[in-house]
């Protein structure tokens, strides 16, 4: 299982989806989706997005959790 760790960043910092979603250009619902991990997939270009926005590595957004 991909654990999304989108909401967790987005709490300890105090930002919104709408936020991210103008400061970024990703789609809104993209967004909620990831934030409460109901994302099927995630496109490349969304990862780098976050990442840059948030300065982090994508292993901060994304966690590969054993069943």
């Amino acid at each position: 299982m991909i654990k999304c760790h989108l909401s967790r960043i987005m709490g300890e910092k105090r930002i919104k989806i709408v936020a991210v979603a103008r400061e970024t250009g990703i789609n809104r619902g993209t967004l909620t989706r990831m934030y409460h991990e109901k994302a099927k997939r995630v496109e490349l270009d969304v990862l780098y997005q976050l990442c840059r926005y948030f300065k982090c590595p994508v292993s901060d957004i994304l966690e590969w959790v054993d069943d």
